[in-house]
């Protein structure tokens, strides 16, 4: 399988840059869509309409430079588009479009909508009797404070979604935290859970490939504070 190198990246994020500062939402995050879509996700540019291909959604849409990197590094989409990210004549927006960008699943805006939306999708590919699709939804740990989370982690946990899987970038930026950590807000319903280190590519390949096929899996892929 290709790869994509940290210098490649390095490469593409600075055409998306183009003189601004990234912070700790798209430098955290990094690592864990490399691994994603290098390693993991059944999805390339020629099947992106493929019903069994797997979905990625990206619920921590702010984080959406470094998202655009590795949709250019993988062929998605032309690498000169990130030239112009954010331009007024642009497809590539501060939060990704899906009718506007291919390979995106899901129009990101609001914190905490990306999971409720993963698990509509994962219910929707188990109704048709999609055994092989796997939805993965990446989010923040402060996504976790919203209220719409909690009731989309309660409620996959309860139905069994084995198709799913959540991933927790944990970069300790979570104004309420949760007792016992991030992983123990899936757990305490019914999920398995992992939690690796953020920047470990293998350990990160294991955590998400880790799942059991009966229950939600999530991932908690922790960084430094401020990363």
């Amino acid at each position: 399988m290709t790869t994509t190198t940290a210098t490649e990246l390095g490469a593409l994020l600075d055409r998306v840059r183009a003189g601004r500062e990234f912070g700790a939402n798209v430098h955290s995050t990094l690592d864990v869509l490399q691994v994603l879509y290098d390693r993991v996700l059944r999805v390339t540019p020629a099947t992106v309409d493929d019903p069994d291909r797997d979905r990625f959604l990206l619920s921590k849409g702010h984080a959406v430079a470094s998202y655009y990197a590795l949709l250019a590094a993988r062929g998605f989409i032309p690498v000169e588009w990130l030239d112009d990210q954010g331009g007024p004549g642009s497809r590539l927006g501060d939060h990704p479009d899906r009718l506007l960008v291919p390979g995106v699943e899901i129009g990101a805006g609001s914190l905490g909508h990306g999971l409720g939306l993963g698990v509509g999708t994962a219910l929707g590919l188990r109704a048709q009797g999609r055994t092989d699709p796997r939805v993965y939804v990446l989010l923040g740990d402060a996504e976790l404070d919203e209220g719409s989370n909690h009731e989309a982690i309660a409620y996959a946990g309860a139905t069994g979604l084995g198709n799913l899987t959540a991933i927790v970038v944990d970069n300790g930026s979570a104004t309420h935290g949760w007792p016992g950590g991030a992983a123990s807000r899936f757990t305490v319903n019914g999920w398995t859970a992992a939690t690796v280190d953020g920047r470990d590519h293998d350990a990160l390949h294991t955590a998400l490939t880790g799942h059991d096929h009966h229950r939600p899996h999530v991932v908690v892929a922790a960084v430094a504070d401020g990363e």
